[in-house]
């Protein structure tokens, strides 16, 4: 069970003390991510992830990793489309330790000249890497197909381009304007002293002030249908057929988590087995759903050599069909049930896992269900529910197709 509690500032913090552990988990969310921003900054959400672990007024970037190491602890952060987390994990007697470090490079970090200007080509290389790298690219081409012209469809590592635009200057007033208390969350969990936590984030993070700035509000993007391929002359195509989803807080997200689960959510799945064991034609194929702020996406993946493609292609499509026609039984649904059960009862095991769902639930959301809740809901599901929600979800006349690698358009 967790406790809500509120910053002299407006800062929401989340605490979860968990049992039979020594590790506590520390985890500043900001509301800040690739849809807030636009085609002007397109990056900087991540490139000031990467900045803040620089360097601050009284700590080298090196310093931050040397006295995170030699505690045993762990110190990273993370970029996604609506939010940044910067977190720890340590044993409960360095949660000092932590708190000291995570509130010095979110409060004082020096953002040098010198420091933007290496990063900057760090992400530069790091976006050239992802070119390279066409199983990761075909889901960003998909969600720019997919999302349109919404910011949703903007690439988290941002461009070239847009990265040769960001200074100082930028950086600053991307703080003062994201990095505000109606726009962070601040997650504990673990083994801690709760009172003395709440009352040691209070006095480090207190001089956070809003000024005339509000929390970001996100748009409700359109559904875009289309193909957007990127020919690359590889050994592979690398596909992905995209359908809309379901928007994040919608209780209809736990169902499609088992529809997930049957279709392509594992090796026992549908599409694994049938398209990857049965007919050997892909080395990798899966399905996926994602949930934002008004909107959502289930995408099918399938990695294979050209020559399949099309084949691949109409197998994913009518596997698709014969699901939607032929429905769930009630074994499947069992099944996938448990899968959920067992999947996210692990992924809660630890102090890291309970950090993420506080933080990343209140942040979006602004509250949080227990994990007793979500399982009720789950065991809820039954099968006339999932057989309706896939009716709606698989639409033959309303997807998007990404690829990457010699394919011809023509074939969709």
């Amino acid at each position: 069970m967790y406790n809500k509690y509120t910053l002299s500032n407006g800062i929401k913090v989340l605490c979860e003390k968990v049992e039979g552990v020594r590790s506590v988990s520390i985890g500043i969310w900001v509301g800040a991510g690739s849809r807030f921003e636009d085609k002007e900054n397109n990056g900087v959400s991540h490139f000031l992830e990467h900045m803040l672990f620089k360097g601050t007024r009284t700590r080298s970037a090196k310093q931050i990793a040397e006295e995170i190491d030699a505690v045993g602890g762990q110190i990273n952060a993370f970029t996604g489309r609506e939010c940044t987390c910067f977190y720890t994990k340590t044993l409960d007697e360095y949660s000092d330790v932590a708190l000291d470090i995570l509130s010095d490079i979110i409060l004082n970090s020096k953002l040098t000249k010198p420091d933007i200007n290496i990063e900057r080509n760090v992400i530069i290389e790091e976006i050239n890497m992802y070119e390279d790298s066409p199983e990761d690219l075909v889901h960003d081409l998909m969600t720019e197909q997919m999302w349109g012209k919404s910011p949703l469809g903007l690439p988290i590592l941002g461009t070239a381009e847009c990265l040769a635009g960001i200074n100082k200057t930028s950086l600053r007033e991307y703080i003062s304007q994201k990095y505000i208390p109606s726009n962070i969350v601040i997650a504990v969990a673990g083994s801690f002293d709760e009172p003395d936590t709440v009352k040691k984030l209070d006095k480090r993070f207190a001089r956070i002030k809003s000024g005339d700035h509000t929390a970001p509000v996100a748009d409700k993007p359109k559904f875009c249908c289309g193909v957007n391929i990127k020919q690359k002359d590889n050994e592979q195509v690398n596909l992905c057929i995209g359908l809309k989803g379901i928007e994040l807080g919608d209780d209809d997200n736990y169902t499609l988590s088992l529809i997930n689960n049957i279709i392509g959510g594992g090796m026992s799945s549908i599409l694994f087995q049938k398209i990857r064991e049965e007919l050997g034609l892909v080395y990798s194929i899966y399905s996926y759903a994602s949930a934002y702020k008004y909107a959502g996406q289930f995408v099918v993946y399938a990695g294979m050599n050209p020559d399949q493609c099309e084949k691949v292609y109409k197998l994913v499509w009518d596997e698709l069909k014969r699901f939607k026609t032929e429905g769930i039984t009630e074994d499947e649904l069992k099944k996938a049930k448990a899968q959920f059960r067992g999947n996210y009862l692990m992924g809660l095991e630890g102090s890291l896992g309970r950090m993420n769902a506080l933080g990343k639930s209140e942040l979006l959301l602004g509250y949080v269900h227990t994990p007793e809740e979500i399982l009720k809901k789950v065991d809820n599901i039954t099968v006339s529910m999932a057989n309706e929600l896939a009716d709606k979800i698989i639409d033959e006349k309303n997807y998007a197709v990404s690829a990457v690698g010699k394919v011809d358009r023509e074939l969709f």
